[in-house]
């Protein structure tokens, strides 16, 4: 698997966290896993404790509270690049990406520099949500695309593969985007750093237990970022 690392950030997944990290080790066997928990309340903590302590692969890293999703996840790619990933992927805890993509990813990983998991490609759908999630979400991908200008046709999905010299040159630090946001963002700012992005199709569904963390104001946020987002990285080209 060339040093491919998952980073999971969990926040109160308690109900989903140790079937998920079992069901990614038997699916793709050799990657390695590290939790990023944001001080759950419910003592997802513990759980991810537990498995590191059980299995090799299960690594922990411990934050003191919920700054958001964005910033867990610049965590753990800052943890795990300085542990030598080759590969870095993103994706949830909560079942809603199949562990059983993972190796799909990371074989496609071997044709371009950051591979997105994508429900709106051919042969990529959602499952399981009502119409009106779903057109928020077709919604916000297809402005965020004419906003900024490109062809990538999910912009704010979360199941990615990262290759190792792409989180290197991305100036993380200037990443502020969160939930959404965050996703487009980051996408972003590698599309304009000339990695080549490439899309496979993937099957979306609603959580398996415990409570989505999305709500209207994330979403909301992430609409009326994405045309800062444009402002912010031509000055910083031009800087």
């Amino acid at each position: 698997m060339r040093g491919a690392w998952i980073v999971l950030p969990t926040y109160n997944e308690a109900e989903n966290l140790e079937a998920v990290v079992r069901a990614v080790l038997a699916a793709a066997p050799g990657v390695r896993v590290l939790v990023v928990d944001d001080n759950s309340p419910d003592g997802t903590g513990r759980i991810a404790d537990r498995l590191a302590a059980e299995l090799e692969a299960v690594e922990v890293l411990h934050r003191a509270g919920k700054e958001g999703l964005g910033r867990a996840y610049l965590a753990g790619f800052k943890e795990v690049l300085a542990r030598g990933a080759e590969l870095i992927l993103e994706m949830d805890a909560d079942f809603s990406h199949d562990p059983a993509d993972v190796p799909r990813l990371i074989e496609a990983a071997e044709r371009a520099d950051l591979v997105l998991g994508s429900r709106y490609v051919a042969g990529g759908r959602v499952e399981d949500w009502g119409l009106v999630r779903r057109l928020v979400s077709r919604g916000g991908s297809l402005y965020a695309r004419l906003v900024l200008g490109v062809g990538v046709r999910d912009l704010t999905g979360g199941f990615k593969c990262f290759r190792r010299e792409v989180l290197e040159t991305l100036d993380l630090d200037a990443v502020i985007a969160d939930g959404y946001g965050f996703q487009i963002e980051l996408t972003y700012r590698a599309l304009r750093a000339g990695f080549t992005v490439v899309e496979i199709p993937i099957v979306f569904r609603d959580r398996r237990a415990g409570t989505s963390k999305m709500n209207v104001r994330i979403a909301a946020e992430a609409m009326w970022k994405v045309p800062a987002l444009r402002l912010r990285m031509r000055r910083e080209r031009a800087g």
